[in-house]
């Protein structure tokens, strides 16, 4: 999607002001220019996980709870490791590394903490799940392992550019606004919808940082 598509006939001015405003929105909501450091090879090759479950693509939509509108997309691929593409995301743990914004070391803890982050009194996630095959999910690992670092209010967008590339997916639109997509996902056969809500404290930054205390303690107790 253009620029001129997503604003519409706007004077330029306005839609410099648009895109501000919308981007400063969604980096409140945990889409945002990512600054952790790369992860080297070593370390994501220690942290990998395998999933024993079908390939598969679990889409992430970040919802308020006050205005429904969409404040972060990710997506989940289980293919020959399970990783999670944040574009421009928020998440952090020291035991899960990250790589031009795609997580590794997706274990069912890393899933709930993740979940568990995002979803709080001001924001509720939407998980799409939908079964692929083996092909599909690793065109979307490597397409998302290659995309590199996504710049902030990109997330939507860039996931849903990879969906758009995969077999079978090619009449997904490319958006920038999560709910547009997960809106689109939702009319794919096959897929399956939750939604996950916590009451807890607002802040973003508190979350990741319990979710981070929580994961490092459950990796030592592992050893």
């Amino acid at each position: 999607m253009t620029a001129g598509k997503l604003f519409g006939r706007t004077a330029p001015g306005r839609i410099a002001v648009r895109a501000a405003l919308f981007a400063s929105c969604v980096a409140l909501a945990g889409c945002a220019a990512q600054k952790k450091p790369n992860a080297d090879a070593a370390t994501l090759a220690a942290a990998s996980y395998t999933h024993n479950g079908p390939p598969a693509l679990t889409l992430f939509t970040m919802v308020n709870n006050r205005t429904g509108a969409g404040g972060h997309t990710s997506l989940m691929i289980n293919a020959s490791e399970r990783v999670i593409f944040d574009p421009a995301g928020s998440f952090y743990a020291d035991v899960v590394p990250e790589r031009n914004d795609v997580l590794f070391g997706i274990t069912p803890g890393v899933v709930l903490a993740y979940r568990g982050s995002h979803a709080r009194s001001t924001h509720h996630v939407v998980m799409q799940r939908l079964e692929v095959t083996a092909e599909q999910a690793q065109m979307a690992y490597e397409l998302a392992l290659g995309t590199g670092r996504v710049p902030g209010a990109y997330c939507a967008n860039s996931t849903s550019s990879i969906l758009s590339k995969l077999p079978g997916f090619e009449d997904l639109k490319v958006t920038f606004y999560p709910v547009k997509l997960q809106e689109q996902f939702e009319t794919i056969p096959g897929v399956v919808t939750t939604k996950y809500y916590e009451d807890d404290d607002a802040d973003l930054q508190k979350a990741l940082a319990e979710g981070n205390v929580v994961l490092t303690y459950e990796a030592t107790q592992s050893e």
